[in-house]
């Protein structure tokens, strides 16, 4: 991997220390400038388990991708610096669901100083900055309340607090997995009907105080209290905004 490159996609510039500091200020900016998309899906581009297929998607053509490619790459750029860090599976939860089936997810833990910290780039609306693995205590981000519980057979549960409401966002086990491990899931939500991914095309970037998505045919942009939401008419407007909005611009694959 060629780190520096890497760096420079997400725009990272800062020195690089194996602290929290260095992991939070890494998970931002790259969650403020590397999108959570699955247009691959959409156009007939298998997604494969390759880093270096990762890489060049992400890094030489400016792309996003979904968990296994975001949390993927970034895994091994953790390694790369140095971090302990370790890949783990986890299980999104849904409303009308339930949870999801092992390895629908994959997230990271990082152990800093004795400390496991939850860290994330790959889950669309999630946290600015990693989450300690401190049970039962509400922790405060930019982009809201989080909790992290004990749940059944020795999985972790991480909850969004809004309201006064707690909804589960996951849960997860402590246990280093293999990158390999999560091909079945990654193909079964690139070619599965009953996988929210193959449904609607989906690209979607936080702001500082926003997020900018592209859902289907629509893009709905939101800075601070305002939404707005307009319905793009071909695929011609749908490519403009792909480019004016994220700096994307894609070939189609025949079918």
């Amino acid at each position: 991997m060629d780190i520096e490159k890497y760096l420079k996609r997400f725009k990272f510039s800062d020195s690089i220390e194996l602290s929290i500091e260095t992991l939070r200020k890494l998970q931002k900016t790259h969650l403020l400038n590397v999108p959570f998309e699955n247009l691959d899906i959409h156009n007939n581009v298998p997604i494969v388990l390759s880093i270096d297929k990762i890489f060049d998607k992400i890094v030489h053509q400016n792309r996003g991708g979904f968990c296994y490619e975001l949390n993927g790459l970034f895994y091994e750029l953790l390694i790369a610096l140095g971090f302990n860090a370790k890949r783990v599976s986890a299980r999104v939860y849904d409303q009308n669901k339930g949870y999801g089936k092992e390895f629908d997810h994959f997230a990271i833990i990082v152990t800093i100083n004795n400390v496991d910290y939850l860290t994330d780039v790959g889950f669309g609306e999630f946290t600015f900055e990693p989450l300690a693995l401190q049970l039962g205590v509400i922790q405060n981000d930019e982009r809201g309340h989080f909790l992290i519980d004990n749940f059944e057979d020795d999985y972790l549960r991480v909850n969004k607090i809004e309201s006064g409401k707690s909804t589960p966002n996951y849960i997860f086990k402590n246990i280093k997995r293999e990158f390999l491990e999560y091909e079945d899931m990654c193909n079964y939500h690139q070619t599965s009907p009953h996988s929210h991914f193959t449904t609607k095309r989906l690209i979607s970037l936080p702001t500082e105080s926003g997020r900018i998505t592209i859902t289907g045919e629509k893009i709905k942009i939101k800075e601070l209290e305002s939404t707005t939401e307009i319905v793009l008419k071909n695929e011609i407007e749908f490519e403009k905004e792909l480019w004016d909005k994220f700096k994307i611009k894609i070939e189609k694959q025949k079918k």
